[in-house]
């Protein structure tokens, strides 16, 4: 039940964030761990994101988890 990206021929933008993220799920946490299960996977997948979301500092994002910057007050008037 996974829907294919349709972007344009030649337009790899709309995945390159998440490209990014599974680059960075492999790195920190599928490669320097081993799994008895794909329950065991799937949970430890979900704590990950979990995890990547709420607590993970990125300095791109000022040093605030993605969850912090998006939820910070703008500095802008509203419309």
């Amino acid at each position: 039940n996974v829907a294919q990206s349709m972007s344009r021929k030649g337009n790899c933008l709309d995945n390159a964030a998440m490209e990014s993220f599974f680059a960075t799920l492999k790195s920190e946490f599928f490669h320097p761990n081993q799994f008895d299960s794909i329950d065991n996977l799937r949970d430890g997948i979900e704590d990950y994101i979990r995890y990547y979301n709420n607590d993970r500092i990125k300095l791109k994002l000022k040093g605030l988890s993605p969850v912090q910057y998006r939820t910070q007050p703008s500095n802008h008037p509203s419309l």
